[in-house]
């Protein structure tokens, strides 16, 4: 990697890490307070709707954003086309949304979703509203501006929703922090950003970018209406309760997984583009990407399953424990989850738009075949379940990473065991110790925590991994 290209990424994954773990740890310990005020059935009734709102809120930006990074020839035409084509999808889906709710609470059986869904679906209007925006500070690599918009909007938000959970308006605190996050995030990205629309439109325009954002498009609805559809499979045969339990651990794998994931995938997917003819550089930063990412997710989520019992009993009370029996297997499958997108990261940097929701239609009508035969066995074991359709997706995922630059599945694994066995003997210490010892779960928490801290850490420096020594450097520059 050359050394412009090494820091200008590294400066960017900074900020924009700041912006995701900052607004996340703020977050998290506003979750901690609200979690404790309401209860499993409220988180729950929301997330009921979340595939829907989440589904629609695709629609609207219908891939554009990343046909709008990709374009090294854009214009200003097609900023504003993009902008107001999501104007109008946004107020399109929201009226069918606001349409469709009676049917959502009759599917449901649940009456008080029809006025959360109408509520709630306001979202699609807000994230219409600032999709060029965000495209516009990730071609700059500018997330110092969207760090300070999204921490802003987390710490007015949350406060808001905790007054409003103390004050015993139950699930509709949630809603009202939703709202305040969206309203104060809109404003401070319009506010920060020098970008306004023109008044043109190009129907050329959006039919090129639609061509590639199409395929992005339905490969995001295939996605998250997967992972979504374990919350309307449990909302609809188990209960809201349930439902509040799996959301929980799942918002807790998400926190490390996901989070440093999406940080890696936005700022390394600008920069890949620019060096998406020279395959030998670019396969060489791909593979350093997959081990740095696989370094640091790797030993959190394991160490995350080895302590999830006294880490919920201690963060969120007693109320929620057997969100720490389903937090197990949630991590050890979402694990996988950086190597699975920066390996169809790749395929969008070399514009295969195609193969990407080739390999998303494939994955999901196996991942829906494994989640339709394990309803039967109970929520953990569905849980459980998820681990072999990871593993097999990636799989999936590595054939045409394979073919477009000799980088497949023997290669990525070839790379990863290391620490892979590392991070496993941690946690297997870690649980072991834990399980262990009999004392309050705040102290085995913090216990090990600092054991799987040294573990991992001294390992790495001992078998001198060569991540360790790249993170050193990254940060030394």
């Amino acid at each position: 990697m050359a050394e412009s290209l090494r820091e200008k990424t590294f400066k960017g994954t900074v900020w924009s890490a700041v912006e995701k773990f900052s607004v996340q740890g703020v977050q998290f310990f506003i979750m901690l307070f609200m979690a404790r005020l309401l209860s499993p059935s409220d988180y729950g009734t929301i997330g009921m709707i979340s595939i829907f709102t989440i589904i629609l809120g695709s629609l609207v930006d219908s891939g554009f954003a990343q046909a709008l990074i990709r374009k090294i020839d854009r214009t200003e035409v097609d900023n504003s086309t993009v902008f107001y084509f999501n104007i109008v999808a946004g107020v399109f889906l929201y009226g069918i949304l606001y349409l469709c709710a009676p049917l959502i609470a009759d599917f449901y059986n649940v009456p008080i979703l029809t006025p959360l869904t109408r509520a709630v679906g306001m979202s699609l209007i807000f994230n219409s509203l600032c999709v060029v925006q965000r495209a516009q500070y990730t071609l700059n690599l500018d997330f110092r501006t969207q760090a300070k918009a999204s921490l802003s909007s987390a710490i007015v938000s949350g406060i808001i929703g905790i007054y409003f959970a103390y004050k015993g308006h139950g699930v509709w605190a949630l809603v009202y922090q939703t709202y305040a996050s969206l309203i104060v995030n809109s404003a401070l990205l319009w506010w920060g950003s020098k970008w306004r629309p023109i008044w043109a439109f190009s129907w050329s325009s959006l039919k090129e970018m639609f061509g590639f954002g199409s395929k992005l498009l339905l490969s995001g609805l295939l996605d998250k209406g997967y992972i979504n559809m374990y919350q309307l499979v449990i909302g609809k045969v188990f209960s809201a309760a349930d439902l509040g339990l799996y959301s929980r651990a799942q918002n807790f794998s998400s926190l490390a997984s996901e989070n440093i994931t999406s940080t890696i995938q936005r700022v390394t997917y600008p920069v890949l583009c620019s060096i998406q003819n020279e395959d030998n550089r670019l396969r060489d930063n791909y593979r350093l990407l997959i081990r740095v990412s696989a370094f640091i997710i790797f030993p959190l989520m394991i160490g995350m399953a080895a302590v999830a019992k006294p880490m919920i009993i201690t963060l969120v009370t007693e109320k929620w424990i057997y969100s720490a029996t389903l937090l197990v297997p949630i991590c050890l499958s979402g694990m996988w989850y950086p190597v699975h997108a920066i390996n169809l990261n790749l395929l969008m940097v070399k514009g295969r738009s195609d193969l990407f929701l080739r390999l998303e239609i494939i994955k999901k009508v196996m991942g829906v075949t494994v989640l339709v035969f394990s309803i039967p066995f109970g929520l953990l074991l569905m849980c459980w379940f998820r681990i072999g359709t990871c593993i097999i997706g990636l799989i999936i995922n590595t054939y045409y990473t394979g073919k477009l630059i000799n980088v497949g599945f023997i290669t990525q694994m070839r790379d990863l065991m290391h620490i892979l066995l590392l991070s496993l003997f941690m946690g297997l210490a870690v649980r072991l110790t834990t399980d262990f010892l009999a004392l309050p779960s705040a102290l085995l928490l913090i216990i090990g925590v600092i054991e799987g801290a040294i573990i991992y850490l001294g390992g790495a420096i001992i078998l001198r991994f060569s991540e360790l020594k790249e993170l050193r450097s990254l940060i030394k520059r």
